[in-house]
């Protein structure tokens, strides 16, 4: 491997948001999402995961309380994914997301994943996403990966929620 590359074990660990309104941020990641609270910081700030892991959300006001959202056309953060681990899990998220009445932006199949796209009270841009099996993945004629950008039948979706 180049000396300049990393490891191909390299995993994003979290995010770490500022946000205008905490307890608002809170109801969307814990709430509607799902994310588990791990520790909390005053009312300033508090770490979120799954699994048990010790953080993958850090939410935090010590720069935004009360902030807008930037303007479109300026650069920030396009979204952040969370990467599901299979597709009844996926339907499930759904479910809650539509039970919130959180209305969402896109529903895409890539052919390698299926993939929602919402954003969270700040405006951030959220993606949860399913990979298919990579032996599921569509590839060319010569085997490149051949991803694409379809519409996701949410009904087909919500009926793997059982």
């Amino acid at each position: 491997m180049p000396q300049d590359l990393l490891p191909p074990q390299t995993r994003v660990g979290h995010i770490h948001l500022k946000v205008s309104d905490l307890e608002r941020a809170i109801a969307f990641y814990s709430g509607v999402l799902g994310f588990q609270i791990t520790q909390r910081f005053g009312q300033d700030a508090v770490f979120l995961s799954a699994g048990g892991y010790h953080h993958h959300i850090g939410l935090n006001t010590w720069e935004s309380l009360g902030a807008t959202p930037p303007p479109p056309g300026h650069t920030g953060l396009y979204h952040s994914a969370f990467l599901l681990p299979d597709r009844a899990a996926l339907a499930a998220v759904l479910k809650r997301i539509m039970a919130a009445g959180i209305a969402l932006e896109g529903a895409a199949d890539h052919g390698v994943s299926e993939a929602l796209y919402l954003r969270d009270p700040d405006q951030n841009g959220v993606e949860l996403y399913r990979d298919r099996p990579k032996a599921e993945w569509p590839r060319d004629a010569y085997g490149a990966l051949a991803m694409h950008n379809k519409r996701l039948d949410l009904d087909l979706l919500l009926a793997a929620a059982g």
